[in-house]
């Protein structure tokens, strides 16, 4: 099925892969873990866990590793529902917008959070927001019930939140219709030239060793990886068709924009994003190959 758009070629997605970065900063940074355990979350899973689970309320573990898709359950419910008894989503959610505003001033500095920029960038992405669309996308819909907080750095950061969970909430229905479960969407993810480390999301995911080389045994048996295994001309074509999949169900923000503020705002988000990268917001093994 193809859609009819004014816009560029895979203007949503370059769009998405230089706002989302910028919202992705606080899960890397020490902020986030240290305004939790301020409120009694010590753990570093714990403290991820709850403050992305947070606008969807005191859920239980069931419903964090369908919305977050590659983790395993039973690293999820080792700290997901127990968490909710030591901080309320509430107080997690006030916590992590803390979080934001240290981890933005210190990675870009008070110049730039403070920038005609930057409230230029927070107005064209909630603009883009309007396009968005809550049947059938849980995080995004749990995030767009917050408040769009006033300061434009903030206001950002929340309207690169729901950007980001709109296009995930579209990807988990491609990789549904494809056929990967989650940890197959990591195996065929570090696969390609874009995936991680396999080692840290061994450790940040709850996988074993034995559970990735059996997954990847079972996409060997389909045709999707090689021997060696890396992605064989099928498993090529399915990682591409994931991503056309995406940028289809994705379109309605963009689109809702229009091809000249997509451009700007992609411009303004680029700049920003490679600022916090220079600045060293994520971790080398994120952008590894193993």
């Amino acid at each position: 099925m193809t859609s009819t758009t004014s816009l560029p070629e895979r203007a949503g997605r370059r769009c998405h892969h230089v706002v989302n970065p910028l919202h992705s900063t606080v899960y890397f940074s020490p902020d986030l873990p240290a305004e939790l355990a301020a409120v009694g979350v010590e753990d570093r899973a714990a403290a991820y866990f709850a403050s992305r689970a947070a606008a969807m309320g005191a859920v239980g573990p069931g419903t964090v590793t369908a919305t977050f898709y590659n983790f395993a359950y039973d690293l999820v419910a080792r700290h997901i529902p127990q968490v909710w008894s030591v901080v309320p989503p509430a107080e997690v959610l006030a916590a992590r917008l803390r979080a934001v505003d240290s981890t933005l001033r210190r990675l870009l500095g008070d110049a730039v959070v403070e920038s005609p920029e930057m409230a230029e960038a927070a107005r064209l992405a909630l603009r883009a927001t309007e396009g968005c669309t809550r049947h059938a996308r849980p995080l995004y819909a749990a995030h767009a019930d917050l408040p769009v907080p006033e300061a434009p750095h903030l206001a950002y950061w929340h309207a690169a939140t729901l950007l980001r969970e709109h296009r995930g909430d579209g990807h988990l229905v491609a990789l549904l219709e494809a056929g990967l479960n989650g940890l197959e969407a990591l195996v065929t993810h570090t696969a390609t030239d874009r995936g991680a480390d396999r080692s840290w999301l061994l450790a940040t995911r709850g996988w074993s060793l034995e559970q990735w080389e059996a997954a990847e045994e079972g996409l060997r048996e389909r045709g999707i990886l090689d021997a060696a295994g890396a992605l064989t001309e099928a498993g090529t074509k399915l990682r591409a068709d994931l991503e056309d999949t995406t940028d289809r169900l994705d379109l309605a923000p963009y689109e809702h924009l229009g091809a000249a503020d997509v451009a700007r705002l992609t411009e303004l988000a680029t700049g920003f994003t490679q600022a916090a990268v220079a600045a060293g917001a994520f971790p080398k093994e994120l952008l590894g190959k193993r």
